[in-house]
Formats: C-alpha cells, structure tokens, sequence
C-alpha cells in the first residue's frame, strides 16, 4: 500500500484517481503507524513552502516522514512536496526543508518568461535512468525550483535556464511536475515509480 500524506494540501483527489486507474494500493492518511508501514510514502503539495512545513510540523509529520527516510521507505514527493524534500526555502523568507536532498528552493528568474510556470515542457535526461521521461512532456505549475546538485538530478527543462524536473537521492524521488496532470506519461512515471519499489531497484546508471 502506498500512503498520500494528508496535510490539508496538494492535489491529492487526482493523485488519488490516478493511482487507482492504475490499481496501485492507496490511502490518504496522516496516520503515523499507517505511513510507517506503507510500502512506499507520496507527499504532494500546492501552494507554499512555508505553510506547507508548518502544516506538516503541526501534525507532527516530519518527525515521521524522517522516519520514513531512516527505514529506507521510498518516498516520492509531487510538485510542492518535491521541494520539501530540499533543506531550505527562500519563498516568503528562509525555511527549513526537510533535508532529504541537499539544495536550496530558489524564485525562478523570471528573464522575460511568465512566472508561474504554467503548461507542458519536455524533459531532457541527464542520466540513464529507468524511469520513461526523456524528451516527453510533462505538466508544470510553479514559481520556485530546486537549485541542487547535478548529482541529484535525473532530468530537467529548460525555462530560461534549468530547472531540475527529476530529483533522486538514493530512495528519495521528486517530481516537479503534477505527473496526475500529465496524461500517459504522468501515469507511466506513476507505475515505473510502483515497480522501482515493489523491485527495490533505485539503482542509477
């Protein structure tokens, strides 16, 4: 079973609907035990940084999702909560992350572009990775990016400059993209993610 962390944020009905369509086991729950004894931990997020670890800090979920860590639990954090797994934020003033990738959320520079973000952009892989993203378009909605290591990176568009789409470090993945958003490819990232876990295989080539 595959637990949704339930903090009042995130597009967690679609993410819900999409993993159901591909009979991949969920719940939505805050539940501590419940988490710790998923196969696997999704934490989605709209909004702001800020808010969204104070949120988790008032159901005293960061103590659990850095448990979750510790038992080597896969976890995939979507759009906002890939970029709690970072140790900081700018967004609304320096905060704390949960510092499960090294690298700061940065204000992408806005360079004549709309900011938000907001659309399809096509990833470009900068490893050889299992997981079916390479030169595919996925769907984008945000202000901030993680300004991280190219160790970390899987893949990437270009929006005026880089902005890392594919995070991994080790167990940890993050989408910056809503793959629930994303037609056919989201619900293939979606199910490459199910068999990375259910083969414990988060090798990288």
């Amino acid at each position: 079973m595959f637990a949704i962390v339930d903090y009042d944020t995130g597009n967690t009905q679609n993410l819900k609907k999409a993993l159901d369509y591909l009979q991949i086991k969920n719940q939505l729950t805050a539940d501590p035990t419940t988490i710790l004894q998923a196969e696997a931990v999704i934490l989605p997020g709209v909004g702001a940084f800020k808010p969204a670890m104070q949120a988790l800090e008032d159901r005293n979920l960061v103590s659990v999702l850095k448990q979750v860590k510790e038992k080597q639990i896969p976890i995939l954090g979507i759009c906002l909560g890939m970029q709690l797994l970072f140790e900081s934020s700018e967004e609304y003033g320096l905060t704390k992350g949960l510092g499960f990738i090294k690298g700061q959320v940065k204000a992408i520079p806005k360079r004549q572009l709309k900011i938000p973000q907001m659309g399809w952009n096509q990833n470009q892989a900068f490893i050889q990775t299992s997981f079916p993203i390479d030169q595919r378009y996925t769907y984008f909605v945000h202000s901030y990016y993680a300004d991280c290591s190219l160790e970390n990176i899987v893949a990437g568009v270009d929006y005026g400059q880089l902005i890392p789409s594919l995070v991994q470090n080790g167990k940890v993945v993050g989408m910056q993209f809503h793959p629930e958003k994303s037609g056919q490819v989201g619900l293939d990232l979606l199910k490459n993610f199910q068999r990375m876990v259910n083969e414990d295989d988060f090798s990288r080539n």
